[in-house]
């Protein structure tokens, strides 16, 4: 459903481009790592990625799952829910092992949140919680770095900002690109695992960013 609803929705709020590295391949069982700036992103990063036939399981904030009708959508489909500060957390790394044992691919934000930053503005990922590197350690799947600018354009500071700029996103149309980066695979201690998927992932934002203009962001 969340791939349906992004491939009407994307198109109407912005003009989304897509980029790979020569020779991406995102086979089954991987792991998608992709920066996360706004609430639009998720359905920007899944509309892309359509582009390759791929409909990833997602993992969210667990309060998604209170929302009437889209939590009935996301139970329905296997998306896994993330309860932070809470004892149930752990289980979210044991449903995406499974999910990514059965062959599907999973999306994760290792940033944990989106900035709290009143700018619509780019800038490079924040630090990388460790679910990360301890889910591709505990499995071995490979890890693509995915990139994505301009979502911030359609929605991003408080939430009068965010309502207005969902309002508005249909008459301005914000460009949006997401650069998907070549798999890899992480290796050393979870702190060096999660340092390579923070450089690939920024560089990947890096790509994605320059499509849309923005010096200064290139510069964070």
């Amino acid at each position: 459903m969340l791939s349906r609803i992004a491939d009407v929705l994307v198109p109407l709020v912005g003009r989304l481009t897509v980029t790979a590295e020569a020779d991406t391949e995102l086979a089954p069982g991987s792991i998608i790592a992709a920066n996360h700036t706004s609430l639009a992103d998720p359905l920007v990063v899944a509309a892309a990625l359509r582009h390759f036939g791929v409909r990833p399981v997602a993992m969210a904030a667990a309060g998604l799952w209170r929302v009437p009708l889209l939590g009935r959508a996301l139970v329905r489909e296997g998306h896994i829910p993330v309860y932070r500060g809470d004892r149930r957390a752990a289980q979210a790394l044991d449903l995406a092992a499974a999910a990514l044992e059965e062959g599907r691919l999973v999306l994760i934000y290792a940033e944990g949140g989106i900035p709290l930053r009143r700018d619509a503005a780019e800038a490079a990922p924040d630090v990388f919680r460790s679910g990360l590197a301890r889910l591709a350690e505990r499995t071995g799947a490979p890890v693509v770095p995915v990139g994505q600018a301009g979502a911030r354009r359609v929605t991003s500071g408080n939430a009068a900002k965010q309502l207005a700029g969902l309002a508005t996103a249909p008459l301005r149309r914000p460009v949006l690109h997401v650069h998907v980066g070549a798999p890899l695979t992480l290796t050393g201690d979870s702190a060096a695992r999660t340092s390579q998927a923070h450089v690939a992932v920024t560089a990947a934002w890096r790509t994605a960013a320059a499509h849309l203009g923005e010096p200064a962001a290139l510069a964070a």
